[in-house]
């Protein structure tokens, strides 16, 4: 709730001392009202808002235990702060206090410099969290917002081409990711896909993916490096624009593959990412494996980095699934983590499932291997099927 910092309620069966407190309270630059018993303070609370109460212990009817207890129903200590007033000194007053609920507590007779400090320090406690609580409010709809520009990046549709189908998933585990993925046509007979996972997680991970994803977005993007491309030519051109940088330690694994329509024909290069896994009828899983180290993992001092460009064709009915790490990271209750074998000995009997039916099968089997909480890193999968 939002509460005018300044107004104080002032709540004591005596006249005297509501009538010492207000006039003293107000010539500090408060706003004050006052009420002479329990129920007219709940009244006056529900009616108005108020940034800080002032409430006696002793009182007839409804004493301030009571008030403190109902106010603490609907307010908490952060939002209605209170300060208990009382003549007496015995410990257990006070711990009863506390344990309602009380964020301070004065006695009587009133050392006015003293009540005025402590409500004084109360008030300026409930402006830092007030602060507090609107920059999270304005950092989260900053957060959501680049969340659903990331979100634009990945592809709406898959390219329509004879012979081809794809299907994927992108869950962050935090507002913003640094994995992404895409599936774009590069010309009438090839299309280019990739997984790309930047090292850590929230704002600087997710600027350097939407910076990839730009990069590699196809040829309808004149930033694009991949119209005339290679998958190693893809890859060398990303290791001389992102060189090891020690300011940041920021690196980036991928997978980046071309495929070639009408001949089958996959072309890949892999930068320190998960395997792909190739899966086949009447054959075991194959791993395609990484062709050379992170991006921007190494110093340049270790020199240049190269990578290996790896060709097969494919045949019909097959099917090859590119991941991030955070599916064969996941961990079970028990800390142990699923591994690659597991998923594509799930994926293997998937064959019969439609593709986007296998990719939802495997999510639910890694949210299931968690325990029901999920990964603790972002997930993509992207998954390629030769049609027969």
């Amino acid at each position: 709730m939002n509460q005018p910092l300044g107004k104080i309620l002032v709540v004591d069966d005596n006249e005297m001392n509501r009538d010492m407190l207000s006039r003293r309270l107000a010539k500090k630059g408060h706003c004050v009202d006052v009420a002479e018993d329990g129920a007219r303070a709940l009244e006056m609370i529900g009616a108005s808002c108020y940034g800080l109460v002032l409430l006696d212990i002793m009182m007839p009817g409804i004493d301030g235990y009571e008030v403190l207890k109902r106010l603490r129903t609907e307010y908490d200590a952060a939002d209605l702060p209170v300060i208990m007033a009382t003549a007496k000194r015995e410990s257990e007053d006070v711990v009863e206090a506390l344990k309602i609920g009380a964020n301070d507590y004065v006695t009587k007779p009133f050392d006015f410099p003293v009540v005025l400090a402590r409500v004084n320090t109360q008030l300026a406690l409930k402006k830092s969290r007030d602060e507090l609580a609107r920059a999270h409010r304005r950092m989260k709809a900053d957060l959501e917002a680049a969340a659903r520009i990331q979100q634009t990046l990945l592809p709406s549709t898959a390219p329509e081409l004879e012979g081809v189908r794809f299907a994927w998933r992108y869950l962050p585990c935090d507002e913003l990711a640094g994995d992404t993925l895409n599936v774009f046509r590069i010309d009438e007979k090839r299309v280019g896909f990739f997984v790309l996972d930047v090292s850590g997680h929230g704002v600087p991970s997710s600027l350097l993916s939407v910076t990839l994803s730009r990069l590699l977005s196809g040829r309808t993007d004149p930033e694009s490096i991949v119209c005339t491309a290679t998958p190693v030519e893809v890859l060398h051109e990303l290791a001389r624009r992102f060189p090891y940088d020690d300011a940041t330690h920021q690196y980036f694994t991928m997978v980046y593959g071309t495929l070639d329509i009408s001949r089958r024909h996959f072309t890949y290069v892999s930068a320190g990412h998960p395997p792909v896994i190739r899966i086949r009828r009447g054959a075991p899983a194959e791993f395609l494996t990484s062709t050379g180290p992170p991006v921007a993992l190494l110093p340049s001092i270790l020199g240049t980095t190269t990578y290996e460009q790896v060709e097969l064709e494919l045949e019909p009915g097959d099917r090859l699934y590119l991941y991030s790490d955070g599916i064969p990271e996941a961990q079970s209750p028990s800390g142990e983590e699923l591994g690659e074998e597991r998923v594509a000995e799930r994926l293997q009997p998937l064959l019969d499932h439609d593709l986007d039916a296998s990719i939802s099968s495997l999510l639910e089997w890694v949210w299931e291997w968690g325990g029901g909480t999920g990964p603790g890193d972002d997930v993509s999968v992207l998954a390629v099927e030769i049609e027969d």
